[in-house]
């Protein structure tokens, strides 16, 4: 019988997908999931309503509330937090590209990781090619070779196709899981998420 599934579809600029990021994996081997991580871009959906911004930007409040919200949350996993220095949120187009990229290695996992540290507890400017370079050489990858195979345009197009795919399932929000066609949007929804696909709930 095959492990139930779970799939984890992220934003790089998305601040609640980081203690998403950092603790999916763990999670859903200690369940004995499988885990298919699906980097998409936001930008689309949030066009889409109308909005050319982070709500968290667009809604002060909201945004103060999300800061400190993420701050009790990363204090309880145990994860460093510092305010990006640069423009919140970051563009995170060029890490999505090399995250789809490193797939058939089996390094997105690994990559994304460390991606969200460097935004979100390192201050580093995560659209920036050097930045990327390191995360890549750090692994012990050809940072080079990698890059060029995130820029084909078949990559870029399979990148586009998950956003897409994203928004064809309803999503409108990043972390969010899902597991069949069943939807769930947040890094508070994880546990549950895990337990519906451990249940085989239809």
């Amino acid at each position: 019988m095959a492990a139930p599934e779970i799939t984890f579809w992220y934003e790089f600029a998305s601040t609640y997908s980081y203690p998403a990021a950092m603790r999916v994996e763990r999670l859903a081997a200690r369940a004995g999931m499988a885990l298919t991580w699906r980097p998409f871009l936001l930008a689309p959906i949030f066009g889409a309503q109308g909005w050319n911004d982070s709500p968290f930007n667009i809604y002060p409040a909201k945004g103060r509330y999300m800061w400190r919200d993420l701050e009790r949350i990363c204090d309880a996993e145990g994860l460093p937090l510092k305010t990006p220095p640069h423009r919140f949120p970051q563009n995170g187009l060029k890490a999505a590209r090399i995250a789809l990229a490193l797939a058939s290695k089996r390094r997105t996992g690994e990559f994304t990781r460390a991606v969200y540290t460097a935004n979100f507890a390192e201050q580093r400017d995560i659209a920036d090619d050097a930045t990327l370079a390191g995360i890549l050489t750090g692994m012990g990858l050809n940072a080079t070779a990698i890059t060029e195979a995130a820029n084909t345009p078949e990559n870029k197009q399979a990148l586009k196709q998950q956003t897409d795919d994203a928004i064809a399932r309803s999503i409108f929000g990043a972390p969010s899981f899902t597991v069949g066609n069943e939807l769930f949007w947040g890094n508070d929804r994880l546990e549950q998420a895990l337990a519906w696909a451990r249940a085989g709930s239809p």
